[in-house]
């Protein structure tokens, strides 16, 4: 399980992520390199990082459907994911 203050931080930059993202859009199309590194870090797409929706877990992440590797198993050996079978695991 993942801290709270860090489940925090990623919401907080994505929120940047999203404020800044046009602006850092047409700077990018006119070459102001020097306006863009004044921006705040944090509002790079970049610093984003998956996690799992269920327990905040930042490794394993199955993007396909945003848990991780070990919520997935639990999930797919009770059933709950649909078209996924246990195999040998």
């Amino acid at each position: 399980m993942a801290k709270e203050s860090m489940k925090a931080r990623e919401v907080k930059r994505a929120k940047l992520v999203a404020k800044y993202a046009e602006k850092r859009k047409q700077l990018k199309e006119e070459g102001d390199f020097q306006a863009l590194s004044l921006l705040p870090r944090n509002s790079n797409p970049i610093r984003l990082h998956n996690r799992c929706k269920l327990t905040g877990r930042p490794k394993g992440y199955m993007r396909q459907f945003g848990v991780s590797r070990i919520c997935f198993r639990e999930m797919a050996s009770q059933g709950l994911i649909p078209g996924i079978k246990k195999a040998s695991w």
